[in-house]
Formats: structure tokens, sequence, C-alpha cells
């Protein structure tokens, strides 16, 4: 998983405010990137639990939707199914369905063979060959694929990964906290009392926009940020179409949504764009350059 945090910019103040306390940070490594959070309120020991607590829900999370380690993914991927998936993934992946439907089919995770081909000078016929999301079969016993096939969950994992952060804070007592796990989900407000502060960058460092962000997740896609192959964006459509944008970006009460969401709206024009918001009316379209 690849982190696109270099296209947001967060203020999150430290100010101690009577009642709420002071703000407690962590930073670590997972998914491949550099991970944060920052807390507000809560006694030393309650915030010390809750930071061991994270560093155990993201070691499940990269056991479940890895690439790059020994994975509930890779397992699927090498196998061609998987059985008795946990519910979490599972959800996951339904969501991931939900998204290729209302963008058209732009969002397909099944494009990583065509990833993988594009990235290594591989036969880009016979992987496209094999990318569809039709033909994958979802149910509470089996996961399976067709035979070829293998998912890349890059699109929407780390917004995953910040909505199960979020629970894990909640369910530890804290209403809260700014989440960055590559894509960012913010509960209740700052130290000082006021919202969390998001502002949107280009690859370059143009400013797109400034947002408040209050019980509300942020993901910003830029496929230009990171290039494969014979300098190629990372994201690809399902037949390997180039973006159409450099930047987008997208708000949701969902980090999962918003992620997958800004991946998709990265290969498609603007009235697809506003035709896939139409299915799910708590997103909102945040910067688009």
């Amino acid at each position: 998983m690849m982190s696109r945090r270099r296209f947001l910019s967060l203020t999150a103040v430290a100010a101690l405010v009577p009642g709420r306390g002071q703000a407690a940070d962590w930073r670590g490594i997972g998914f491949g990137a550099a991970l944060s959070l920052r807390l507000v309120g809560g006694a030393p020991r309650q915030t010390a639990r809750a930071f061991r607590k994270v560093e155990q829900e993201i070691a499940r999370i990269e056991a479940t939707a890895s690439l790059h380690r020994d994975s509930a993914l890779t397992r699927l991927n090498r196998d061609g199914h998987l059985s008795h998936p946990d519910t979490g993934f599972l959800a996951l992946l339904a969501l991931a369905g939900q998204v290729h439907h209302a963008t058209g089919g732009a969002f397909d995770p099944t494009v990583q063979p065509l990833f993988l081909a594009t990235a290594t000078g591989g036969d880009l016929a016979a992987a496209r060959a094999l990318v569809g999301w039709q033909s994958v079969i979802l149910d509470a016993q089996e996961v399976r694929l067709a035979p070829g096939q293998a998912l890349t969950l890059n699109g929407i994992a780390q917004g995953w990964a910040a909505d199960r952060i979020a629970a894990v804070l909640r369910a530890e007592g804290f209403d809260h906290a700014l989440i960055d796990m590559g894509e960012v989900q913010a509960l209740g407000r700052r130290a000082d009392g006021l919202p969390w502060q998001a502002r949107v960058l280009t690859p370059e460092g143009r400013a797109l926009a400034d947002l408040p962000l209050s019980d509300r997740a942020l993901a910003t896609s830029a496929p230009r940020g990171t290039l494969i192959g014979a300098g190629v964006p990372h994201i690809l459509g399902p037949q390997g179409q180039p973006p159409l944008w450099s930047t987008v970006s997208v708000s949701a009460p969902s980090a999962a949504l918003a992620d997958a969401l800004s991946t998709a709206f990265t290969l498609l024009d603007r009235p697809a764009i506003d035709a896939a918001l139409a299915a799910f009316p708590q997103a909102s379209l945040v910067a688009l350059a």
C-alpha cells in the first residue's frame, strides 16, 4: 500500500484546553509508509493503552490486506480462493464492489495483473484479459477469483485502516483524534476546540483546497505521485486507461469510501464523477485538478 500523504497538509494544535486536556502524538510505520495519529484528552495510562491497541490493529490490518507479506490478500491471490474470510475483509471487498458499480467499473481491484505487467514490462494484452470484478465471487464461506486473477486493495485499504483505527480509539474512550493512515479520519475536534484543518496539495505543492474536518474523512489521489514501469502513473483504468486528473480529493464519513472514490475519480470525467457521487450522497468532491 502506497502513501499519498504528501498531498495533504494537516494542522494539529496541541494547546491545553480546560476540560479536554493535552494532545498526545503517536508515530509508526505500516503499509510501507509513515503513519501518525493525535489523541486529545485521556490520562497517560489510557493513552498508552490506546497506542498499544492501535499498533495491534495495524498488525491485524497488514495481516489482512498487505500485498507485501503473508496476508489474507496474498493467500487469495496465490490460491485463487480464500475459505471462511474474516468479516472485516469481506465487508471491505463488498464496499469495493459497490464503488465498482457506482463508478461504471473504473474502480476495479482485479487490475493487479495489469499493474504488475505495466511495472515489469509483461504481456499487457494477457493482463487486460484477466481484469473484471464481475468474476469475483464473494460470500461468507469463500472468496473466489477467476483463474489468473489477483486483487490489489491499494485504492481502498489505507482508508479502511483509518476507519479501523477510529473504531479502536472510540472503543478506548477517545472521541477526539486525528488519524493519518495514508488517508485521514478526523474524530471530534482539536485540543483548542476547533475542527481539525486540512489543506489539499498538488504533487508540485500548490494548494487546491482548505477545509475543516470533524467526524469526517478525507482522501486524496495523485496518480503521478508514484510512477511505475516506463513512467506510467500508478493508478490504471481496468483496461490500462491513463488518469484524466492530476489530483482528486474526496471527503466522506468513511475513509475507505473516500479512498476508493478518489482513486476511481482520477479516471472519470466530471459528469461520470457527479453520477457516482449520486450513489453516495454523504460523500463530496473537495478538489479536482
